[in-house]
């Protein structure tokens, strides 16, 4: 079975994505600014080339310079990411990850923040969505 895109990132291509999604479109000087202790120039340059022939960048020519941008919305891009983060750790199911994710910070929720996840389970029991 073939992995799915965002599990074939090494980690300098993930935190280029990231600084591309926070940003919505950056040059290579951009992202090169931004990443902690950041490599050359033409070394972010060639990642950016990799990440144009994986398929999640696409690019505008902007004058002398490349404009980069995703390829997927940051919305579709958390959904594969999640589906992903659920078929690797919890069998496929949202209902473990729910229960990890509110017993992690079950002390941080407040009434409010259980109030709408009571409101999200009820709409999910009579099948719609939000």
């Amino acid at each position: 079975m073939p992995r799915p895109p965002q599990a074939q990132l090494s980690r300098r291509e993930r935190q280029i994505m990231d600084i591309v999604y926070r940003r919505g479109s950056s040059t290579a000087a951009e992202i090169r600014a931004e990443l902690a202790d950041p490599p050359s120039y033409s070394t972010v340059r060639t990642l950016l080339r990799v990440l144009l022939e994986k398929g999640h960048l696409k690019h505008k020519q902007d004058g002398p310079r490349y404009v980069y941008s995703p390829t997927l919305s940051a919305e579709k891009a958390r959904r594969s990411a999640l589906k992903q983060l659920l078929t690797t750790f919890f069998d496929g199911s949202a209902e473990k990850a729910m229960a990890t994710l509110i017993d992690m910070s079950s002390a941080k929720l407040s009434q409010q923040d259980l109030n709408q996840l009571a409101q999200l389970i009820e709409h999910a029991k009579q099948g719609e969505k939000k």
